[in-house]
């Protein structure tokens, strides 16, 4: 392997350990406000980083004082060359893996029964129009062994290409006095450009007159006129009785 190829696999390495390494700090640091996910981007005057939240307000703060302590501690701790924070309202916060998984964490610190929380948890997802959801929770739940629960609705993806496309998964941590919980949140989705292989739905009576009209149409158009009388009788040279 040449020097230039060493250096291009090192570069690429550095830059997606640099990403981790800035999610790992914003997650702890806005878990609260419903942090999801972070964007590093290079452009020619610096670099954008991209911040989606649901209280997209608490990491704004007042006067913009919490962008400029972000943009410092990128530039300083970091090293990301004249970072340029913008932050982006998660619009559907319900089918946000990590939204939900943080806000389920947050429920169980504040003293929610952990059944409770995910039962809320997994409603909510579902009344946002998701395809199934899962929910789990691990620890010392009741009593010194530690254990797991699973809540499941709907119809969730373990496996296959939809795994990729529809699935959102993420992992939260909280500690509570008997010791460290987890949480895991899968949500299976569906968008007007991504739909489950194995989805089938029944058209309406509208749409197959639609398609039939169409198909009548391009047949029309692709079979050739019948020949008159008189054609017939020039092509063939003879006389009509």
């Amino acid at each position: 392997m040449s020097v230039a190829k060493k250096n291009i696999k090192k570069y690429f390495l550095e830059q997606a350990l640099t990403q981790v390494k800035v999610d790992e700090y914003l997650a702890y640091k806005f878990h609260s406000v419903g942090y999801s996910k972070v964007e590093l981007q290079k452009t020619p005057m610096g670099t954008r980083v991209i911040i989606y939240a649901e209280r997209s307000g608490a990491i704004i703060g007042r006067r913009g004082q919490t962008i400029k302590q972000i943009t410092k501690v990128l530039e300083e701790w970091f090293g990301i060359p004249n970072p340029q924070v913008t932050v982006v309202k998660v619009e559907e916060p319900e089918l946000d893996a990590r939204v939900m998984a943080f806000r389920l964490a947050n429920a169980l610190q504040r003293g929610f029964h952990f059944r409770r929380a995910a039962y809320t948890t997994l409603r909510r997802i579902m009344g946002a129009g998701a395809i199934g959801a899962q929910v789990k929770v691990s620890g010392k739940l009741r009593g010194e062994r530690a254990r797991f629960e699973k809540y499941i609705a709907g119809k969730v993806y373990k496996s296959g290409n939809q795994v990729v496309r529809l699935t959102d998964r993420a992992i939260a941590h909280v500690l509570l006095k008997v010791g460290v919980e987890g949480v895991e949140v899968i949500i299976s989705k569906k968008s007007e450009e991504e739909r489950p292989d194995d989805e089938v739905r029944i058209k309406s009576p509208e749409e197959v007159n639609e398609i039939v009209q169409k198909i009548r149409e391009e047949m029309q158009q692709t079979q050739p006129e019948a020949p008159t009388l008189e054609e017939t009788v020039e092509q063939s040279g003879g006389e009509t009785q």
